[in-house]
């Protein structure tokens, strides 16, 4: 779990007394980063009752052209590049706004794969 609440340091480096203690609901979750695999994702139960499906891994896109507006189903073959991070590309993470290698061609990855649960993605060519 990670602590989201407020900073023990000032803006200047010096330090703030807390008149509290951290609150359940400063916590966060490890942030996913998912892979190229075969598919395995789960449902996480977040505030207010509602649900986020987390992606762990998926080989599968749904590929957008723009030029026609149609929609298929294609698999990824690799991440070519990614502006998120450069290493991301070497352990083949798929992010939002990676460029991915498709049996259609080249996409960019418009959906949230580790919050959304799935890959939507866009050609480049």
């Amino acid at each position: 779990m990670k602590w989201q609440g407020k900073s023990t340091r000032k803006m200047t480096g010096g330090r703030l007394i807390s008149s509290r203690g951290k609150m359940k609901h400063e916590l966060g979750r490890e942030v996913t980063q998912p892979r190229l695999g075969e598919v395995r994702q789960i449902d996480v139960r977040v505030r207010g009752g509602e649900k986020k499906v987390r992606l762990f891994q998926c080989d599968v896109a749904n590929v957008t052209d723009p030029k026609t507006g149609k929609t298929k189903a294609a698999k990824i073959e690799t991440v070519e590049e990614n502006p998120a991070d450069q290493h991301y590309v070497r352990r083949n993470i798929l992010t939002k706004g990676a460029i991915v290698k498709t049996t259609l061609g080249k996409a960019r990855i418009t959906s949230r794969p580790g919050q959304d649960g799935i890959v939507n993605a866009v050609l480049v060519e």
